[in-house]
């Protein structure tokens, strides 16, 4: 097996371990990142090292943020009476490129999955229930992903959320594809998506 030297090989090894990021592409970035000035490469590690040392979570989102709450929650001119659920930050930030929902966000942080052992303790479920009673909110939209998992968290949420004191609970669907990830939607997919959302359980 061809091998680079030793620090040239360590830094392929590190990139392949990111997500999408296989031997040639890490290779590729490798080189790349080899040609750069000394000073682009200083400025590259202080943002990463940057961002994990001072991105936390959002206290009621759970949204990234640098200060207890993130940008959106502290926003006063946004609608607390919708929370649009979420699985994770990354949706967050398609839905908010869309342009078309200005409500505020809960990052559940993944969908359920017992396949993988991902429960109801996981998620930040019991948080999203606390936090629409106390908003005393009137909608709730389920934006999960539109796969197997997405969908089973949806009908769970809905089963949790549902009932005469209950929000409204409804679920994005128009335009984004089965099995598909919101991350990767573009922005008019999800403004329809967010436009055409139904009554779940109907």
């Amino acid at each position: 097996m061809l091998r680079y030297a030793a620090p040239l090989q360590r830094l392929i090894e590190e990139l392949e371990r990111l997500p999408g990021i296989g031997p040639k592409s890490a290779q590729r970035l490798a080189f790349h990142l080899l040609q750069r000035d000394i000073e682009e490469l200083d400025a590259l590690g202080t943002a990463i090292m940057r961002v994990k040392r001072e991105i936390r979570f959002c206290a009621e989102c759970y949204n990234y943020a640098t200060a207890e709450l993130c940008p959106i929650c502290a926003d006063l001119t946004r609608d607390r009476s919708v929370v649009c659920v979420v699985e994770h930050q990354s949706d967050v930030m398609a839905l908010e490129r869309a342009g078309e929902y200005r409500g505020l966000y809960h990052v559940l942080g993944g969908a359920l999955s017992p396949i993988d052992g991902i429960g109801h303790s996981d998620l930040r479920i019991d948080e999203l229930l606390s936090r629409a009673q106390r908003l005393r909110a009137q909608e709730v939209i389920i934006a999960t992903s539109p796969t197997v998992e997405g969908d089973a968290t949806a009908e769970y949420l809905r089963g949790l959320l549902a009932g005469p004191e209950g929000p409204r609970v409804t679920r994005i669907a128009l335009g984004l594809p089965v099995g598909g990830d919101l991350d990767y939607a573009d922005q008019v997919t999800i403004a329809r998506a967010m436009r055409g959302r139904t009554m779940m359980g109907e």
